[in-house]
């Protein structure tokens, strides 16, 4: 059945059918002229015979197939929950390019479903070979089994809603299939651990690949984002092996393939890594120009500005933490690490900047310390630039691992989020800064101007989050989420 429905949508596809459903007319513009967006949108009639054709026909050949293989009724696939929130007025009224992306979402999702069986995605009717017994066997019998259906690997601008149509995606697969929905820093962090576990087996890696396999075959990774030296040296053998292994990839990433890990170390190490990623998955750009997390309405109520406002910021923590009395404290963050808190109670805790940003800590610090704090109260952030860069690094870290826990920031700072990455900027911005005057200083111009690739690159998406965490949507969300764990299940 799941074979004739191939054959069923494949027809459907080259035929000219007119459709019609119940779904929102098509309005006049798919967002406000005043929102800036670079890309063009779409006419009503244009929208009107996509909507007609593409949507029913996605949704009919989704559900049935659906019904064939999971079960899961209620599940027609990211572009028709899309267009139901968009009706239910969830979200705004879809830019074009967003669409152009879920259309490519959906394909993905109609091959999946059709393909569930040869995907091995069901984890009831997939072997549960444990991982070592998959290695110990590998070795007299060499396995291969690549995935009959390609992954996707979707890049943007910052702010373009690339994580919500990951979310979006992933909620509408059953959930009965082996899937894995992991920020990128996360899943290095874990394929780190999983090596220490298996130091002295002959080759871990091989080990680790089958273990994660196993468990998730549909990996789908958030922020792509390759920095460190020792990530890139084994994801090309690492997702060799899963590939391998049957497994499928679907991420994000702010950088096209070709531009990641660019000016690393030993990058040509990590060249063949990128030729394997464009070889199991397809490569869609998302061309929207608007930053959805700016169009929200920020507040001062928790990023001040200024210096010596550390009295000031101790006040506001202790409104948040009410009756209760902030003591040190030392929490576990991972592989039997401590972390101490300098003040921490009722889920917040206080920091200088230098005690998590000029010490040697990482993702993993701050995953840990997320999991332990719903709120981070952040003493004065300086202005970044070429004396503080490895700081600067680790505060881009530390926002977006909080954003990824959706956790909540306080904090006090030197500038605004854009001010304070002014002097970072990227080798071919660098080029473009006007040359020393009379009237500008060596230290401002020179002196503590930071060119860097990567940090520059990032810089951008760290404004972007620092501005959505602080507006007042973002913290009602983390409000309601806050209560709705503290109430009795």
């Amino acid at each position: 059945m799941a074979r004739s429905l191939r054959h069923f949508r494949f027809a459907f596809r080259h035929q000219n059918f007119n459709y019609s459903g119940g779904f929102v007319k098509s309005r006049k513009h798919l967002m406000g002229s005043n929102t800036g967006t670079a890309c063009k949108l779409t006419n009503s009639a244009e929208f009107d015979r996509f909507r007609s054709h593409t949507f029913m026909i996605s949704r009919f050949l989704s559900i049935g197939a659906a019904e064939v293989t999971n079960g899961d009724l209620n599940n027609a696939g990211p572009l028709v929950e899309y267009e139901r929130r968009i009706a239910a007025g969830e979200l705004m009224d879809g830019d074009s390019c967003q669409v152009d992306t879920l259309r490519e979402l959906q394909r993905l999702y109609d091959e999946l479903v059709a393909s569930a069986n040869a995907c091995r995605l069901d984890r009831y009717s997939a072997s549960e070979k444990a991982g070592r017994s998959r290695w110990l066997w590998s070795r007299f019998i060499p396995q291969s089994s690549y995935a009959p259906v390609k992954g996707l690997y979707l890049y943007g601008g910052v702010g373009t809603g690339k994580t919500m149509l990951m979310d979006l995606f992933f909620d509408q697969l059953p959930s009965t299939w082996r899937k894995s929905r992991i920020h990128f820093h996360d899943f290095m962090l874990n394929v780190h651990s999983r090596l220490q576990k298996h130091k002295g087996v002959a080759d871990p890696l091989e080990m680790v690949a089958g273990e994660i396999s196993d468990e998730a075959i549909l990996l789908c990774l958030d922020e792509f984002m390759v920095t460190d030296v020792a990530d890139a040296l084994i994801l090309n053998r690492l997702f060799r092996q899963l590939f391998s292994n049957g497994a499928i990839l679907v991420s994000t990433s702010n950088r096209a393939p070709d531009n990641l890990y660019e000016g690393g170390l030993q990058r040509d190490l990590f060249l063949p890594f990128i030729s394997t990623l464009k070889e199991r998955c397809m490569v869609h750009q998302i061309g929207s120009s608007v930053d959805y997390r700016k169009l929200s309405s920020a507040e001062e109520g928790f990023y001040f500005i200024g210096k010596d406002l550390s009295g000031f910021l101790k006040q506001k923590f202790h409104q948040l933490i009410g009756e209760h009395i902030a003591t040190p404290q030392e929490v576990e963050v991972v592989m039997g690490r401590k972390l101490k808190v300098p003040l921490g109670a009722n889920g917040c805790a206080y920091f200088p900047f230098e005690e998590l940003c000029d010490r040697p800590l990482g993702a993993a610090d701050y995953f840990g310390l997320c999991k332990n704090f719903h709120t981070l109260t952040l003493e004065g952030v300086p202005i970044l630039g070429l004396h503080n860069r490895t700081a600067a690094y680790r505060f881009v870290t530390l926002v977006d691992v909080m954003y990824d826990s959706k956790a909540r920031l306080l904090c006090t700072a030197e500038g605004s989020p854009q001010e304070l990455f002014e002097r970072i900027v990227t080798i071919s911005d660098a080029k473009n800064v006007a040359p020393r005057t009379s009237s500008r200083s060596r230290k401002s111009d020179d002196f503590d101007l930071c060119v860097d690739n990567e940090l520059g690159f990032a810089k951008d998406r760290t404004i972007s989050r620092l501005t959505e965490m602080n507006s007042k949507e973002y913290l009602e969300q983390h409000a309601a989420m806050f209560l709705a764990e503290k109430q009795p299940s």
